[in-house]
């Protein structure tokens, strides 16, 4: 089932490659069967799935280069159903919206859309540290061209810039990767396989570094402040439909990423290092919600929000318990939710008036009151109220990281504060007070499709605001497995650690009474760092 998910996008765009040039209608249709197709399909693993088990299912394995331990697995558990259904759902729409905008080289860009949408299936189910790198690196290409064909007047520079950044991270975790693979195994026993390695015994000082790569290459992708300097442009200068997909999943593959390979592969590091990434999830928080507050542009204006959002996330994995973890995931979906339908927002205000700027739209409420129904109702999803998805996902992320470090939740509270205060701002900028809008005769009611796009996503905000349970129940046996894991491995490494400094302390009251002069330095600081371990 798997392989079919994954790779019928690719064969809908081999089809529309078939399709004549001069009927885009079709050519459209085709790669919206395609991409609806891919969407049944994707329930169909959602009803199959069985919630009760952590361990993954569906499982396919076959052979890829078997001399060096390389396989094509896929597979699907928890963390990564949630990520899948949200893939599924915002390929069509993303595809309905470049309906209207999109009108030159069309065949192109249903191709590129569809061939993501297997890299970014493929990338959360591969189970073999190759294969999910293949699939990582071929997000790049199609969204490359996305950006720097039908991008805006920079397209360009925001394109080069997108993928210089991402491309030198990830070449960073492909040498993690083989460092990973020689010194997990001896020879003849080397493997790929995810879940093999999991159980690997590595020295401590080479895991810090593997999970220093891998976890950078995560963090550009996210992105986690203060590598998120290419999120804005790339969003800016991309086509609506490719906004959405960013924001929506691509975004989703570096926080996907903490999970499965920086907590599951090196828990012990990613426990000592967990002080830092809260650290800098708080920071993102604060500098997206205020930074937003001062965005001339809507497009940056919810560009930068992500930078919040996603700091929320990166908050909740690294608190490391089950309520924050659970919360982050459910906030990956609810983010890709209501940012994809801001960015969709945007996207009709600017096919009828040409500029993103705020301070040319005004009174448009007047005009467009379906439009400002809509509009509402994701903006007060992206803010987090009470009965929209937001709240369920930012209220778990706090209260699991309250009853760990009440500190740092309280100060990360604040971006929800924040994030009030710009998406009112902008709504009563845009939306409220008389008619001052640029161009106001061009502002024509949301149509039928136009509504269609919002239809699943408002049903969504309240769907999951109201009863998260079927999302919840499903990722929670992963999860702790996930959590039970990394505290087991911890608790070993500390229990080693108290063995080694009694073996020390034992070593140390059999030596000489008057040990040489210049040993006892070394054996007072062996002792230091044995203590400083052991608390």
């Amino acid at each position: 089932m798997l392989s079919w998910l994954i790779f019928l996008p690719t064969a809908g765009a081999g089809l529309v490659t078939l399709l004549p040039r001069h009927r885009p209608g079709l050519v459209r249709w085709g790669a919206m069967l395609a991409s609806a197709a891919t969407l049944l399909l994707a329930v169909r693993l959602f009803l199959a799935f069985d919630p009760a088990q952590s361990a993954m299912q569906f499982v396919e394995r076959r052979p890829w280069v078997p001399a060096l331990g390389i396989g094509y697995a896929v597979g699907v558990d928890g963390i990564s159903l949630l990520l899948v259904m949200l893939t599924a759902v915002i390929f069509p729409i993303a595809l309905l919206s470049s309906w209207g905008s999109i009108t030159e080289k069309v065949k192109e860009f249903m191709v590129a859309m569809l061939v993501l949408e297997t890299a970014v299936l493929g990338t959360f189910l591969a189970l073999d540290l190759v294969l999910f790198y293949v699939f990582w690196e071929a997000v790049l290409i199609p969204m490359y061209f996305l950006i720097g064909i039908w991008g805006g007047p920079n397209r360009t520079y925001a394109a080069v810039k997108f993928i210089l950044y991402t491309m030198a991270a990830s070449v960073l975790m492909l040498v993690a990767i083989v460092a990973l693979y020689l010194a997990a195994a001896p020879p003849g026993e080397r493997t790929f396989d995810l879940l093999r390695l999991q159980e690997a015994a590595l020295d401590p000082g080479l895991a810090r570094w593997l999970f220093a790569a891998f976890t950078l290459a995560f963090a550009v992708k996210v992105p986690v402040w203060p590598f998120h300097t290419w999120l804005p442009d790339a969003h800016v200068e991309a086509p609506t439909a490719g906004s959405v997909i960013l924001a929506a999943l691509l975004l989703k593959m570096g926080t996907y990423g903490f999970i499965r390979f920086s907590l599951g592969l090196f828990p012990e590091a990613a426990v000592a290092s967990a002080p830092l990434l809260l650290a800098l999830a708080v920071v993102g928080i604060i500098y997206g919600g205020i930074v937003s507050w001062a965005q001339p542009d809507l497009k940056r204006l919810v560009a930068f929000s992500s930078v919040s959002h996603l700091g929320f996330v990166t908050l909740g994995i690294f608190a490391l318990s089950v309520e924050a973890m659970q919360g982050a995931l459910l906030q990956m979906v609810n983010h890709g939710i209501s940012t994809g339908g801001l960015f969709l927002i945007v996207g009709v205000l600017y096919d009828r008036s040409h500029s993103r700027e705020i301070r040319d739209y005004g009174g448009v409420a007047a005009v467009m009151p379906r439009f400002a129904a809509i509009f509402t109702i994701i903006m007060l999803s992206s803010a987090a109220l009470p009965g929209t998805n937001g709240f369920v996902g930012e209220f778990l992320i706090l209260l699991g990281t309250f009853r760990r470090l009440p500190g740092v939740a309280a100060v990360a509270a604040t971006g929800v504060i924040l994030s009030v205060i710009y998406l009112l701002w902008a709504y009563q900028k845009v939306m409220q007070g008389p008619l001052t809008a640029k161009r106001p005769e061009h502002l024509a009611e949301v149509g039928a499709r136009e509504t269609l796009l919002f239809v699943p996503l408002i049903a969504l905000i309240f769907w999951i605001g109201m009863y998260p349970t079927p999302l919840l129940r499903r990722s929670q046996p992963s999860i702790t497995a996930v959590l039970e894991r990394v505290e087991r491995r911890a608790a070993a490494a500390r229990v080693s650690g108290s063995v080694a400094c009694a073996e020390e302390r034992g070593a140390f009251q059999s030596a000489p009474r008057n040990p040489p002069q210049s040993s006892r330095p070394l054996q007072s600081a062996s002792l230091t760092l044995c203590r400083q371990h052991h608390r």
